[in-house]
């Protein structure tokens, strides 16, 4: 469990992303990057966050950002997700769910009665420097996007 905060050293990572390359926060060093963590590929609020980050990635791309997204899906989820949606920007397999821990999103949820552990829906802000800018954890799938281009004064 992570109690990351805002001014905080984010935690590097190196995972495999959906053209089977090894993404680590160190080689983007010097860039700023949102890492969005999201539950599952396919399932309606992903899929929902997915298009809107998919649909702001020109603005976010002239502002300087890398978008990634993260869940534990594997390589091949992340492929047909990608496609389906055609999304521009990577998608990262956590499938051990290490930097799902590291970032603190891997919390209880109750469905249906039944209780489970998951990703919480969560997005980081680094800066070039590999600094914590803004954290959003349990996001709305519907509202985070605008919210996130909203205070990161993109327009």
């Amino acid at each position: 469990m992570s109690d990351l905060k805002v001014g905080d050293k984010a935690p590097d990572f190196s995972v495999v992303n959906d053209v089977n390359e090894t993404v680590n926060l160190k080689d983007l060093a010097g860039q700023k990057v949102i890492l969005y963590f999201y539950p599952k590929d396919n399932t309606p609020g992903c899929s929902i966050e997915a298009q809107q980050f998919n649909e702001a990635y020109k603005k976010l791309q002239d502002a300087g950002y890398v978008v990634l997204g993260f869940s534990r899906d594997t390589v091949k989820r992340h492929v047909n997700f990608k496609e389906k949606y055609d999304l521009q920007f990577n998608l990262l397999a956590d499938t051990d769910e290490a930097f799902c821990n590291a970032y603190g999103v891997m919390k209880e949820k109750k469905l249906y009665g039944k209780t489970s552990i998951g990703i919480e829906r969560s997005t980081f802000v680094i800066d070039e420097k590999g600094v914590l800018t803004h954290i959003y954890r349990g996001v709305k799938a519907k509202e985070h996007v605008g919210q996130l281009l909203a205070d990161l004064n993109i327009q």
